[in-house]
């Protein structure tokens, strides 16, 4: 049984990792969360210890291992996006593994430096990469490796998942803590699209707005045309006559991808794993952070080239613009 500690238990993410550790029949010693909303812990952890000050949390940390023996093995890091690199940096520092939510951190270089820190404490980074678990993404890496090793797919990607005015207020409306929209819930997606289809070679960006986000990517494997939303009027009105508020699209030569199932247990799956020494490590990511990174400083090209159709849907104003 391996000790965990967990930053960040207040977030949607969080009960999906106190799963996983709990179906990996491992410990949680104590957690930290300046909101103390945190009741989802009982029904997992109830004897864990709960912070709401980050200090506290460490002295309580060096004590367990001063006092009472109790080594921290792993530390698992779902809080907001630009405090990933600081907490990653705690957890080996305090002589464990980090197991981070995605994206790993929002700047190429800071893999680097955390590279530095694996080295001198011998510690490890792992990221959770749940589409590389999932069952049909696995099938149709399988089924591109099996195929000629000279066709290059041409994909169309659309992710639009509505969000309220509570966004913009929130650390995701703001650019320099979330990455923005490609960042915030496009990188697990360019992750799947690198580790198909290989090295990219080119990245056009055609809108990136404070809703939206298009470009296109060229990897050796695919051409793809991507569009991230969070606006609900960017919904197909089929989408919107169902009731639904999310719509998710992967097509490959025009054949759509089915994968919106599978998804409940894929942090216990790369939990597993992880515990088995074939979790994915620091330089799993780095090709998708390069490519969000790339998206957020470019000079947007608007509707030229090999853009997406729900490039030319109407752009809209900031809700909380007059």
């Amino acid at each position: 049984m391996k000790n965990f500690a967990l930053i960040g238990a207040s977030g949607y993410i969080a009960p999906r990792h106190m799963k996983a550790i709990k179906e990996t029949n491992n410990n949680l010693l104590a957690a930290l969360d300046k909101f103390d909303s945190v009741g989802i812990i009982d029904s997992y952890f109830p004897n864990a210890d709960f912070f709401t000050e980050f200090e506290r949390f460490d002295r309580h940390i060096s004590k367990l291992n001063f006092e009472k023996s109790q080594q921290l093995d792993y530390v698992s890091i779902c809080t907001p996006n630009y405090l990933h690199d600081a907490h990653i940096r705690f957890a080996l520092r305090q002589g464990a593994d980090a197991i981070c939510e995605k994206p790993l951190v929002l700047n190429p270089w800071n893999i680097d430096a955390l590279s530095k820190i694996e080295q001198e404490t011998g510690n490890k980074i792992f990221n959770i990469l749940q589409l590389r678990v999932h069952p049909s993404i696995i099938a149709l890496k399988q089924k591109i490796e099996n195929g000629p090793k000279d066709k290059v797919y041409d994909v169309d990607l659309t992710y639009l998942t509505s969000r309220g005015h509570w966004y913009y207020t929130s650390w995701k409306g703001d650019v320099s803590k979330s990455g923005g929209i490609a960042t915030n819930i496009g990188v697990h997606f360019f992750d799947m699209l690198s580790w198909i289809f290989g090295d990219l070679k080119k990245n056009d960006v055609h809108i990136n707005t404070h809703d939206r986000s298009a470009g296109y990517l060229e990897f050796e494997r695919a051409r793809v045309r991507w569009f991230l939303s969070i606006n609900y009027d960017v919904l197909p009105e089929e989408i919107k006559l169902k009731g639904q508020r999310t719509f998710r699209s992967i097509t490959i030569e025009g054949e759509e991808l089915e994968f919106s199932g599978g998804f409940t247990d894929l942090h216990t799956i790369s939990y597993s794993e992880i515990l088995k020494g074939n979790g994915y490590g620091i330089e799993a990511p780095r090709q998708a952070i390069e490519i969000v990174h790339q998206v957020r400083h470019a000079e947007p090209l608007g509707a030229k080239g090999n853009y997406h159709p729900f490039v030319k849907k109407p752009l809209a104003k900031h809700p909380f613009e007059k």
